[in-house]
């Protein structure tokens, strides 16, 4: 299969993409702007292309596909997180997160479905955030991005079923990534962290690329419109 995994350079993105290349895949590893950073994580992982597209941007998100071709998996993990109260949280930062989290899911899901449905097979898969089901002080907008993006799913899961295309998110808690090193790498935090979930420990990139790559292969094919929590318990 030829599958795209939007922001792959690191985190649960780029083992992602490392687990669909073991896996004999055709994969297109994408970051934002640095084409050498995302050509570096191709030849580091043995990929398939390298593209870049700002997705806060969507004549740039709408050009991937030219840059692409069709593929056969779509996995949109890219998104943006800005720690702000509600109050104080800008306009910038809320146009920002909802243009990379909602807007260029939609567009991605508008520009890469058509072909799938064609060819009567496809897989879309979201990456959301335990934050859909546990409230936090600082992640107000970023959440309300992740909820919107899991009813995008469950509506689009339902029309694209008859046409061999699933549709689903998952959702990750406190997984031991670049975005959470501050926490992770501070034995307080972390600790502070890591007792709020049912099994005391902070998840690995591995973990959630695992449940991504069922959901695209032959035993996840019965599965559409769910959002699969891989979380520990956080969400609980």
């Amino acid at each position: 299969m030829r599958i795209l995994v939007t922001g792959s350079t690191q985190g649960i993105g780029k083992a992602i993409a490392a687990a669909f290349v073991k896996g004999g895949h055709e994969v297109i590893v994408h970051c934002s702007k640095d084409i050498e950073k995302v050509e570096k994580i191709k030849k580091e992982l043995g990929a398939f292309a390298a593209v870049t597209a700002d997705l806060s941007d969507m004549t740039q998100t709408r050009g991937l596909y030219n840059k692409t071709g069709p593929v056969d998996c779509l996995i949109l993990n890219a998104s943006v997180q800005v720690k702000q109260s509600w109050q104080e949280i800008t306009e910038e930062a809320l146009d920002n997160q909802i243009n990379v989290n909602i807007k260029s899911t939609l567009v991605l899901m508008q520009a890469y479905y058509p072909a799938m449905k064609e060819k009567g097979f496809g897989r879309i898969v979201t990456i959301g955030s335990v934050n859909q089901h546990r409230c936090h002080p600082m992640l107000s907008i970023y959440s309300a991005t992740k909820c919107a993006v899991m009813r995008l799913v469950k509506n689009i899961a339902e029309e694209a079923a008859p046409y061999g295309v699933t549709v689903n998110n998952v959702s990750p808690g406190a997984i031991a990534t670049p975005r959470n090193a501050d926490v992770f790498n501070d034995v307080k935090l972390r600790a502070a962290v890591e007792a709020t979930i049912p099994m005391g420990r902070f998840g690995t990139p591995e973990e959630c690329a695992g449940i991504v790559e069922f959901l695209c292969g032959p035993s996840g094919g019965y599965i559409t419109g769910a959002d699969i929590c891989v979380d520990g318990g956080l969400g609980l």
